[in-house]
Order: structure tokens, then sequence, then C-alpha cells
């Protein structure tokens, strides 16, 4: 299946990717708004969310940039988000993707937007307001 060129919205806000220990709640400081995202495992507990939320103590990859893939797209759909990884990774662009019922996120390292876009773009995608 080919996948047609798809439209990315790049949020504006930075982002941390959090590990807590296994068996974790969420912390006093999670924000309640905005963009967040928890995933709890038997390991460890991850969370997503602005960097300004995260206090230093905490183990935690900042400088985070998030683009949100435009859907929704149905289930039945197959090779989206390949279709955004791919490229990155031929540019040797590290990512953090998080999905949702309705669409996927990817997150670059903000050193490695410049070099994001160009390889998103070079395979025919385009950021809102391109």
């Amino acid at each position: 299946m080919t996948t047609p060129p798809l439209v990315l919205s790049l949020l504006p806000e930075r982002y941390a990717v959090a590990q807590l220990p296994a068996g974790s709640t969420l912390p006093a400081w999670w924000p309640a708004l905005g963009i967040r995202h928890a995933s709890w495992t038997d390991d460890e507990l991850s969370l997503v969310c602005r960097e300004a939320h995260v206090p230093a103590d905490v183990r935690c990859q900042r400088g985070w940039r998030m683009f949100k893939l435009q859907g929704p797209f149905d289930f039945a759909l197959t090779g989206i988000l390949k279709a955004v990884l791919d490229p990155l990774a031929a540019a040797g662009v590290g990512i953090f993707a998080i999905s949702t019922f309705d669409t996927d996120y990817v997150l670059v390292q903000a050193r490695q937007l410049d070099a994001a876009l160009h390889a998103l773009r070079g395979h025919g995608h385009r950021t809102a307001g391109d």
C-alpha cells in the first residue's frame, strides 16, 4: 500500500518524557490540561507532558517537539505511522511515538527538528500552514 502524503501539525510547546517507578500513581505535578500521556506497564510509568510541568528531580528527557498527524484515521488503514517514521529513521532522527484512538503523535528532539522537517517534506508530507 502506498500511503498518501500526510499533514502534520507541529505543536508549539516543548515536551518531556518522564519515567516513574512501576506501580506509581499520577504525581501531584501532573498537569490537568494540555496534551499529556501516561502509560503504565509492569516495569514503569511513562509520562509525556509539557516539560515545564516536570520537576528537576524527576528522571526524564526534555526538549522534545511534537507532531500531530492530522487524523482521524480508520483502524483499517495501514502504514500511517510507518509513512512518517521511515523518513525520520532514514534521516537519523530519533522518535518517541504516541497513539490515540483517532491519531498518532510523533516526538523528535528539538535539536533534530530541522532534519525532521526536511525529511518529512522530502517524502511529500507537509506541516499545517505549508
